[in-house]
């Protein structure tokens, strides 16, 4: 260690005895209470690490055009078991048409342009559809059965774009179960598709 990095080292230690010396014993406690929350909070992190093969999937889609070009439009999350790629409906460029399974030509196009990235790869697929929490006004119409239309529809978009029905391990509806944000259950990102690329290959 160069000896002005000692120094600077050195005073940063006095500093930091300083502030504390100036703190009383009830706010140590407190600040030691909320330092072991986190670790608590952070425990279940080290238990289901997201594995190296995840990181590099979720890379690897990160940097395609099609999904790059579609801004927030999409959301990648890299997950212990493989990559979700949430295809969201936003004010901008709705996904959907209204209470309906039926895509917009916008929501086609993006489709489309999953399967794109999607059909080269040999990994497994599941397909889920999601609503926001509104009622529908349909008898024997619910959230269920839009949601189970749109996850069907992106299905055979998806394979129509080239990505192979024997890779799709399962299509299903999750009504307004699985919110983006669970305190906001409303919310138009919470109408869409969920398509989780699984790790390995499709056997």
């Amino acid at each position: 260690m160069a000896y002005a990095d000692f120094l600077t080292a050195l005073m940063a230690f006095f500093l930091l005895m300083w502030l504390v010396s100036g703190v009383s014993p009830d706010a140590r406690s407190a600040i030691a209470a909320k330092f072991k929350l986190r670790e608590v909070a952070s425990a279940p992190l080290s238990i289901n690490p997201v594995p190296a093969e995840a990181t590099n999937l979720y890379s690897l889609l990160t940097l395609t055009d099609a999904l790059r070009k579609a801004g927030d439009s999409v959301i990648l999350t890299a997950e212990p078991d493989g990559v979700r790629v949430d295809l969201v409906d936003t004010s901008g460029r709705p996904l959907f048409q209204s209470a309906s399974g039926a895509l917009t030509d916008e929501g086609r196009a993006l489709v489309a342009a999953t399967a794109q990235t999607l059909a080269p790869l040999p990994n497994r697929l599941s397909i889920e559809g999601h609503t926001d929490a509104f009622s529908l006004t349909r008898d024997g119409y619910s959230n269920w059965e839009l949601s189970s239309d749109r996850a069907n529809e992106a299905r055979r978009l998806l394979e129509a774009g080239g990505v192979a029905p024997e890779r799709i391990r399962s299509v299903s509806g999750l009504s307004d179960t699985q919110p983006l944000d669970p305190g906001q259950p409303h919310l138009a990102q919470n109408r869409r598709i969920s398509v989780k690329v699984h790790l390995g290959a499709a056997t």
